[in-house]
């Protein structure tokens, strides 16, 4: 960040980044005095399970 109410472009570039490349999950910025100190990205995957009965019939 350069001055208050004005974030650094790199800063925008990154956020941008990660909302562009996630699919399921969150993006977490945390500000500190007024400036972005740090950006957290979680990717969340999941996957579906087969039921006792569909392992059974196979």
């Amino acid at each position: 960040m350069t001055s208050k109410g004005s974030v650094d472009p790199h800063v925008i570039e990154k956020i941008i980044s990660a909302l562009e490349t996630i699919d399921f999950g969150t993006v977490q910025i945390t500000v500190h005095n007024s400036q972005v100190t740090q950006i957290d990205k979680v990717e969340k995957y999941r996957f579906s399970l087969k039921s006792k009965e569909a392992k059974q019939q196979s």
